[in-house]
C-alpha cells in the first residue's frame, strides 16, 4: 500500500469533488509527485494557484506559535495541504479533513511521509469522529461555512459544530480576511467574490460567503464560548505574510512602508496604503482596518 493509500481515509467521501481549483490541480499533483524542490519550480512558474499552495511562506501565518508537540490537532478544510507539513512538524498528531479527494491526494503526497498524518475526505458537516482535539484550525476556512452548512445560520452553526471537536480549554485557530481591510477601501477585489466592496457593503446580493470585522467576529466566537480570543494581524495577510503583528505588539511609525499590494487578481490602487496605514497606526485604529485577522480563541471549560 502506498504513503497516500495509507493516509487517505474515504470514510466520508460521497465520490463527488466538491471544491476545486480546477485542472491546476492537475498540475500541482504532478509537480509534488516529481520530487522537485518547490523552491525550483515556483523560480520557473508565477502563476497565482502554484505561488498559493506551494509557497512556504505560507507557513508564516503560524510557525511562530508555540504548539504543544503532545497535542492532536483536527486541520479543517486542509487543501492541498500549504500548512499540513508545518502543523505535522509542530504537535504529535494531525488529522485533516477537506471537501476534495484530488486536493487530499495532493496532501498525502506532499506531506504523507510526516508519518503523524490522516486525511479524511468528505464534507465536514458528515465528519463523525469520537477523538477530541486540543487544537481545531480554520485556516480560509470559516468564510465558506454558508457553502457546507446546510441547517440553521451557518457561521453560528460551524462554531458549534467545532467545539464537539475539541477537548474542554481546547483552542480553535482561524485565519480570515477582515472585511474592512484597508486594501478593500482602496481598490482590493473582495477575496472569495471578485467583487469591489461587497464586504464593506456587507455582502449584499451575495450568497454562501462572507468575512467580517473585528467586533463581529468576536460577538460570533463569544457567543459560541470561546471566551479568550487573541488577535493577530499578518501583514500583507494570512496567505503569505511577511510580518505578524498582536495587540502587545502593534505595528509602530514606519513598520508598515514596504507592505507589498495583493498580487492575486488586477486591482485599482485609489491612494497610498503603506502612507494610509502610517496614519491608521498614529491614530491607534490599525486592529479594525488591518486585512486580515489570525485569532486564537480557548473554549471555555464549562462548554
Amino acid at each position: 500500500m502506498s504513503v497516500v493509500d495509507q493516509v487517505l481515509n474515504l470514510k466520508f467521501y460521497k465520490g463527488e469533488d466538491l471544491y476545486s481549483d480546477g485542472d491546476v490541480e492537475d498540475r500541482i499533483l504532478e509537480l509534488c509527485q516529481s520530487g522537485r524542490p518547490f523552491q525550483e519550480i515556483l523560480m520557473e512558474d508565477n502563476d497565482w494557484p502554484i505561488l498559493y499552495h506551494l509557497s512556504d511562506v505560507r507557513h508564516n501565518v503560524l510557525e511562530w506559535y508555540d504548539f504543544d508537540p503532545e497535542a492532536n490537532l483536527l486541520e479543517i478544510g486542509a487543501g492541498c495541504g500549504a500548512i499540513t507539513g508545518l502543523l505535522c512538524d509542530k504537535v504529535k498528531r494531525v488529522v485533516c479533513n477537506d471537501l476534495s479527494k484530488r486536493r487530499s491526494t495532493i496532501n498525502a503526497t506532499r506531506n504523507g511521509h510526516k508519518g503523524n498524518l490522516e486525511i479524511y475526505v468528505g464534507n465536514f458537516e458528515d465528519l463523525q469522529l469520537e477523538e477530541k482535539f486540543d487544537y481545531v484550525t480554520l485556516i480560509g476556512v470559516f468564510e465558506y461555512s454558508g457553502y457546507y452548512i446546510s441547517q440553521g445560520e451557518p457561521y453560528t452553526t460551524m462554531l458549534e459544530r467545532v467545539k464537539r471537536f475539541l477537548k474542554p480549554g481546547g483552542k480553535l485557530i482561524i485565519a480570515i480576511e477582515n472585511k474592512f481591510g484597508l486594501k478593500y477601501w482602496s481598490g482590493a477585489a473582495e477575496d472569495h467574490t471578485a467583487g469591489f466592496f461587497d464586504g464593506i457593503q456587507n455582502y449584499a446580493g451575495v450568497r454562501g460567503v462572507k468575512t467580517f470585522s473585528k467586533p463581529e467576529i468576536t460577538k460570533l466566537l463569544v457567543g459560541a464560548g470561546f471566551g479568550t480570543n487573541e488577535f493577530y494581524y499578518p501583514m500583507p495577510d494570512y496567505k503569505l505574510p511577511t510580518a505578524v503583528y498582536s495587540d502587545d505588539f502593534l505595528p509602530k511609525k514606519g513598520m508598515l512602508s514596504d507592505i507589498t499590494t495583493s498580487y492575486d487578481r488586477d486591482r485599482y490602487v485609489m491612494f497610498d496604503e503603506a502612507a494610509a496605514y502610517e496614519s491608521l497606526v498614529e491614530d491607534g485604529q490599525f486592529p479594525y482596518f488591518a486585512n486580515s485577522f489570525l485569532i486564537i480563541s480557548t473554549l471555555d471549560n464549562k462548554n
